[in-house]
């Protein structure tokens, strides 16, 4: 089923870019609202997200000495850097945040080689652990969506939400039991379509926003003006650049997992590169912080296509997407029940993929019990609730409050204690 036609893979890669659309327009989104931006800022925030996720994954797939992991990963906007961004733009101005960006970038891009070797940090306890949370962590986000993507709102949780989130949970499940071959790989993208028709009929979907979008957009360097390269504004987007290539780092090894491609320090080092090329360039190119995307690591899982072609054309679709907003914006009519549930499925995937890794773990040792308990339960603790540390500085909030690398920090730290470096080999 790995070997698929052009015509298939272009279907895959549809299904990938609707699974990850609305997470990376997220990112310029809140930014955007946070900072006070107009409507043609937006537009213009939105389109360029979407062109360099498209050639942010394109790094990734182009694989040389220098860069590329050749994983079938799919980039998109970091959420975590949304606060700190916000924060830089409003004390230091726009100039501050793309400065920060373009130097966080080339930060990753030399340090990729030492990074690499944090390889040695991930056994099968540690990622499965990390992987595990990844999915865990993402599930209260597919609720929150399935109800209306407002939790604060009267309207939360209504009829219409639930019945449209249902209904697309339904039809995936019936695709996969019922369905074989390549219908049953594109069961999420038939969920998507067939929910967002159910909506359109219950009068929930709006066209508005293609009605607004320009037909054509071209890419601008320095689009807001010339970046500005303040110390603090910088060493917070270092900050946030390393969580990100913790959060890859669980996303490779769940990709090498799934693919049976073990990824090797090489691979790693080449994708980190490729990762922080795609800052530089979205630094230059007014957008921001690049991670590889979780949803689409539960999409490779549940459609069982594990080559990179769907992907290519996935970041091909995406370009063209940035080029022509207008095309762009229909997949923003998509409500957010329907993406909610199409996420509650994806996001349970990339959960039991981390169990899976998991059961290759020795359980009869009491120190690995210890190890997985503690680490997912500190990750999905602090992630719940991270208020908790609300009186801790802002720059050690932005590490306890992200479930992901503390669930990391935790298991590494747990297993060197209890079982050395040799056993990381």
């Amino acid at each position: 089923m790995n070997q698929v036609t052009n015509g298939k893979a272009a279907v895959l890669g549809l299904q990938h870019l609707l699974a990850m659309y609305a997470g990376a327009v997220a990112v310029p989104l809140l930014i955007g609202m946070g900072l006070g931006f107009d409507e043609a800022q937006m537009t213009y925030l939105i389109s360029i997200d979407i062109f360099m996720c498209g050639v942010a994954t394109l790094l990734q797939l182009m694989v040389n000495k220098f860069f590329g992991i050749g994983l079938p990963v799919v980039l998109g906007c970091a959420i975590q850097a949304v606060s700190p961004l916000i924060i830089i733009g409003s004390k230091n101005g726009v100039g501050a945040i793309y400065g920060s960006i373009i130097a966080a970038g080339i930060f990753v891009v030399l340090i990729a080689g030492l990074f690499s070797k944090v390889k040695v940090f991930f056994p099968p306890i540690v990622t499965g652990t990390v992987i595990t949370v990844i999915g865990l962590t993402l599930i209260p986000v597919a609720i929150t969506k399935m109800g209306g993507g407002d939790a604060s709102v009267k309207s939360f949780g209504n009829p219409n939400s639930l019945i449209q989130a249902a209904i697309t949970v339904l039809l995936i499940l019936g695709v996969q039991a019922f369905a074989k071959g390549f219908i049953r790989s594109i069961s999420v993208l038939i969920g998507l379509v067939g929910g967002t028709i159910v909506a359109w009929l219950m009068g929930s979907v709006s066209f508005s926003a293609i009605g607004h979008a320009p037909i054509f957009h071209v890419p601008q360097p320095f689009y807001f003006g010339l970046p500005k390269f303040d110390i603090w504004s910088i060493l917070l987007m270092i900050i946030i650049s390393t969580i990100s290539m913790v959060e890859s780092t669980g996303v490779y090894f769940a990709l090498g997992d799934i693919t049976g491609k073990p990824v090797q320090e090489d691979d790693l080092k080449r994708g980190y590169r490729a990762e922080g090329l795609a800052v530089i360039l979205g630094g230059i190119f007014n957008t921001f912080p690049y991670t590889g995307f979780s949803q689409n690591v539960g999409l490779v899982q549940l459609s069982g296509i594990k080559t990179t072609r769907p992907i290519y054309f996935s970041a091909i679709f995406l370009i063209i997407l940035g080029l022509f907003p207008k095309v762009g914006a229909v997949a923003q009519i998509i409500p957010e029940p329907v993406l909610g549930g199409g996420m509650l499925v994806m996001f349970g995937m990339v959960a039991v993929q981390g169990m899976r890794m998991l059961s290759k773990v020795d359980y009869a040792d009491d120190k690995n019990l210890l190890i997985v308990a503690l680490s997912i339960g500190l990750g999905l603790g602090f992630n719940s609730l991270p208020t908790l540390f609300q009186h801790l500085p802002a720059t050690v909030q932005m590490f306890t409050g992200n479930g992901i690398v503390m669930s990391s920090v935790t298991a590494i730290i747990l297993n060197l204690l209890f079982h050395g470096i040799k056993s990381t080999k």
